[in-house]
């Protein structure tokens, strides 16, 4: 069959989110056809360029979320007309509850929440139809006319009580991120030979990636499938926490991104969510729990064969040493596993602290990874054995491919227990990693933690250094039970989150899909007529059936076996008397037939 793979911000560029999951996905499905329609986050991640793409890839489309230049359309009377009305239903569904919607809802709050969640979708589709008769929307979501909308709709009663506080300045702030985040409704990809060819179009994360799949299922009738290993919507407001914006902004902004991510769920024929953490995030906001089937993301096991399978586990590594590894950024709290190694040390004094990880992009990481340095000088001076003897630090900050840590295997290999300290987690990969090596760890309660470990590790509170302290001096205390839980790890991890595992889980899903999503496409004739069996049955079986499987009128792209005219079948009745009737029967054989 085959799948339009939507992306946002990663794949097939080298760099960007589930980039690495959607290549292995690819490669894995080669009996597939793969069409890919990314979304750029960045003119730099533009510049760096693609990966290299299987063959089962047809073709690849690509537009950027980082600028948008005037498309030149102007919009006449009628079209502004529309535009006001769709994008004030926009607005007014942003805003408030039923009151400003203007509509009659009973007094169950669920009736409100999906009165409003069907007058945003309304709206959404409303704009689409819009750019699709007339043009893009670039132009009318930055005019004055937006603005206006938004402003209407903060006034009116039984908005957001935030909204009324807004002013201008804060919907001209508004207005931009939404104009942003509906670039996707002005592109040309919902036609016949783009969208409208796949079977099925495949979202690899919510929000402004899976815009593209609503609107192939809106004007094509092409399901969508949605998968989510971080939610789009808790990282929103993550973000939104560190800015600097007024109230107002951040309640439009949360009120637009719950809206959107609501009409995603209902939308979607299945949601895949990475983990039950996840799974939670998108059950509140409103996804059917019948359509959501958990499928854990899928790491390749045979890198870490050699650290996993090597004779006594853990036993071969330091048994002194700790091991950290990720990126380095405020939500990992290196400051509290620092404070917590401290207490570590005056426990058992020959203990290491090995951090493996490069800082985050942008100053706000080296920064960071500053602070961690100098706390980390401050709390354990350089150590000497004797007064001629140089002295060295307890903790050591690498990075993977130095001379100590040739590779990420390495870094897990080089200590017989690993930490992972993180106050916000989605799925945590490290963790997975580590225990492909068959390594014990310990780790703070945060995201699909418990999930993973399944109890083949400890998991202590966030944010709390004594009780990670006491969780590893308990560990390197106790080899045996150590090695015990490293084992365990490791049969959890290859029984469970193997790439093996993800492909399998979704060659299934894709046809599931399909197979309760019959193609509503009518292929013609010569004569204009509908051709009843224009689709062939094969277009659904995992192949290379679906070559020519869209064909307009004539014998263009028809097999060789169904061209030429219809086939006329004689059908003799046998009767008493022995005169012999001939009734003349018309079958048409169409494409497949």
């Amino acid at each position: 069959m085959r799948i339009g793979l939507l992306t946002e911000g990663g794949y097939p560029y080298v760099s960007g989110d589930a980039g690495l999951w959607c290549d292995r996905l690819v490669r894995g499905l080669g009996r597939h056809e793969f069409d890919i329609y990314a979304l750029s986050r960045t003119e730099r991640q533009e510049d760096r360029g693609w990966v290299q793409l299987p063959p089962q890839v047809g073709r690849v489309r690509t537009a950027p979320l980082w600028t948008a230049p005037s498309d030149g359309v102007v919009y006449g009377r009628r079209a502004r007309r529309r535009f006001a009305e769709a994008y004030g239903e926009l607005a007014a569904a942003v805003c408030g509850g039923p009151e400003a919607a203007g509509a009659e809802v009973s007094g169950d709050p669920a009736d409100s929440v999906g009165a409003e969640a069907d007058r945003f979708a309304s709206a959404l589709y409303g704009l689409a139809e819009l750019a699709r008769d007339e043009g893009g929307l670039v132009g009318a979501l930055r005019s004055e006319s937006a603005v206006r909308a938004l402003e209407h709709a903060c006034r009116a009663p039984g908005v957001l009580r935030t909204a009324r506080t807004a002013r201008v300045p804060d919907l001209l702030t508004v207005a931009a991120h939404i104009e942003r985040t509906l670039r996707p409704l002005s592109l040309d990809w919902y036609e016949d030979d783009a969208l409208g060819s796949a079977d099925l179009c495949h979202a690899a994360a919510g929000g402004a990636a899976a815009l593209p799949g609503l609107l192939a299922r809106h004007f094509l009738g092409v399901p969508l499938l949605v998968t989510e290993y971080g939610v789009q919507l808790r990282a929103h407001y993550l973000a939104a926490a560190t800015l600097e914006e007024a109230p107002a902004v951040r309640a439009l902004l949360a009120a637009f991104h719950g809206r959107l991510a609501t009409e995603v769920y209902r939308a979607a024929a299945l949601i895949t969510p990475g983990n039950a953490h996840v799974r939670r995030w998108q059950e509140r906001c409103g996804a059917d729990r019948a359509k959501l089937r958990t499928v854990h993301p899928g790491m390749e096991a045979a890198r870490f064969a050699d650290v996993g399978e090597a004779v006594r586990g853990s036993r071969c590594a330091d048994p002194d040493t700790l091991v950290w590894v990720g990126r380095i950024e405020p939500a990992k709290d290196l400051i509290s596993l620092l404070h917590a190694f401290a207490e570590v040390r005056k426990a058992e004094p020959a203990t290491r602290l090995r951090i493996v990880g490069a800082p985050a992009e942008g100053p706000d990481g080296a920064t960071y990874l500053a602070h961690c340095k100098a706390l980390a000088a401050q709390l354990f001076p350089d150590e000497a054995e004797g007064v001629h003897a140089v002295g060295d630090n307890p903790v050591s900050f690498e990075e993977i491919g130095g001379p100590e840590v040739p590779s990420l295997a390495e870094a897990y290999a080089c200590g017989a227990l690993v930490v992972l300290s993180s106050v916000v987690e989605g799925f945590p990969v490290s963790l997975v990693e580590a225990m492909l090596c068959g390594r014990a760890t310990v780790s703070t309660d945060v995201g699909a933690v418990v999930e993973v470990i399944g109890g083949t590790g400890l998991v202590v509170p966030p944010r709390n250094p004594r009780a990670l302290a006491e969780a590893c001096v308990a560990l390197l205390r106790d080899p045996e039970r150590r090695e015990r839980l490293g084992a365990a790890a490791r049969a959890r991890a290859l029984e469970l989150f193997t790439v093996e595992q993800n492909i399998t889980a979704f060659h299934g899903i894709y046809l599931e899909i399909v197979s309760h999503s019959p193609v509503c496409r009518v292929v013609v004739d010569d004569e204009g007529e509908p051709l009843p069996f224009g689709v062939p049955a094969e277009a659904h079986v995992p192949g290379r059936w679906t070559e020519n499987r869209f064909m307009t009128a004539g014998t263009a792209g028809r097999p060789r076996w169904a061209q030429g005219a219809p086939v006329r079948a004689t059908v003799p009745l046998s009767v008493p008397t022995p005169v012999s009737l001939s009734v003349p029967v018309s079958v048409s054989v169409g494409e497949g037939a």
